[in-house]
């Protein structure tokens, strides 16, 4: 097939983006757009009617209206019907999983064109609804041609995928690189003189592991500062941990940061720290936000997740034992132990980054993948 012929639907998710998820398909949908490829995405609106946003003249962002959000599922019958209205169009559907509304609508929308799955991650918390989910996902694992996942470990050893090997490929994801402003930066680091300073971002929820970063202060030297970004349901539980435990000078709950002030901090902060315990956390984007602006990563070996692929042991910083305070704290130290050690930690980060986690490496893979379906 000639590439400029080639039509495709990201399906899945919510707009505006929140996570990972829709953030890889929106990214997806913008890469090929630019190359001049047909590429649409379907999902749930959070708020507000029926409607199509003209992004470039080869994207539009198609948003039908949600009824209700529950189990962390937009219910939104209208993409059912408008994607039997226009799947005929497309000569790819790309489905982001898990989105059980997307799959519904899939299931019943009559298309026969190729299907990628995009496996972002196996459904954790959700029990219940796994259980009703779990025909509909054994149908869609059946149906999709190829199924694609962020990570090697991922993919190996989800529970999910092992009757299906034969279909999986890895499609890492890729972002644009962070652009610290120099004066931003230095502005940031004056506010810390003399610190090292821990960086860390994401929803303050249990799966992060955040109560073992702040432990893991106490076993620090007095001249780090770690700073915790984002907001969440354990902001209260978090900050009477930091009193209890005397650290408050040592840690700092920043609360969201937003998008215009995240590259200072990235560009300011001597590591950063990925401290999640549950294979909910699939890959962990900011790791490679981080590793763009050359700061070596310290994350953990999570069972079965990518998290510890995506920062490789030795070259991009260190792992830690998930739920291990004192480890987490012994890594931390060992990756600016000395000036050299740094060094090769931050050049190892910056070439990790660049080799397979840009946003073209993302976008050329996925090209490939669907010319070769």
């Amino acid at each position: 097939m000639n590439v400029e012929n080639l039509k495709v639907l990201q399906l899945g998710k919510f707009y505006p983006i929140r996570g990972g998820v829709e953030k890889v398909a929106f990214d997806l949908m913008k890469g090929l757009s630019e190359r001049g490829i047909e590429c649409h995405m379907l999902c749930a609106a959070e708020e507000g009617e029926d409607r199509i946003i003209l992004l470039n003249e080869h994207a539009q962002l198609i948003c039908t209206h949600t009824w209700v959000k529950a189990c962390a599922t937009m219910i939104s019958p209208s993409m059912i019907f408008t994607l039997r209205k226009i799947c005929g169009k497309y000569d790819i559907i790309h489905v982001h999983h898990p989105d059980p509304m997307a799959c519904l609508a899939l299931f019943l929308s009559g298309y026969k064109g190729k299907v990628v799955l995009h496996w972002h991650s196996d459904i954790q918390k959700q029990k219940m609804l796994l259980k009703l989910y779990y025909p509909l996902q054994q149908w869609l694992l059946k149906r999709a041609d190829v199924i694609v996942g962020t990570s090697p470990v991922y993919l190996a050893e989800s529970p999910f995928l092992q009757h299906v090997q034969h279909k999986t490929v890895c499609l890492p994801i890729g972002v644009e690189p962070m652009q610290p402003v120099p004066e931003a930066v230095k502005a940031l680091r004056s506010e810390y003189p003399g610190k090292k300073i821990v960086f860390s971002l994401g929803r303050l929820v249990a799966y992060k592991g955040y109560r073992f970063l702040v432990e893991a202060a106490q076993y620090l030297k007095d001249d780090f500062v770690v700073l915790i970004g984002g907001s969440g349901a354990l902001k209260e539980e978090l900050q009477k941990e930091i009193v209890s435990l005397n650290l408050q000078e040592k840690v700092k709950l920043l609360g969201r940061v937003s998008d215009e002030e995240l590259p200072a901090y990235y560009g300011a902060c001597d590591v950063f720290c990925m401290s999640s315990v549950q294979k909910t956390e699939a890959f962990g984007i900011v790791q490679i936000e981080a590793m763009s602006c050359g700061k070596p990563v310290v994350a953990t070996r999570i069972p079965q997740s990518g998290v510890s692929w995506v920062n490789e042991e030795g070259v991009s910083g260190m792992n830690a034992e998930p739920g291990n305070a004192q480890d987490l704290a012994r890594a931390i130290e060992a990756v600016t132990e000395n000036e050299e050690v740094y060094r090769k930690f931050s050049e190892g980060a910056t070439k990790r980054y660049r080799d397979m986690f840009t946003k073209e490496c993302m976008i050329d893979k996925c090209l490939t993948i669907y010319l070769e379906l």
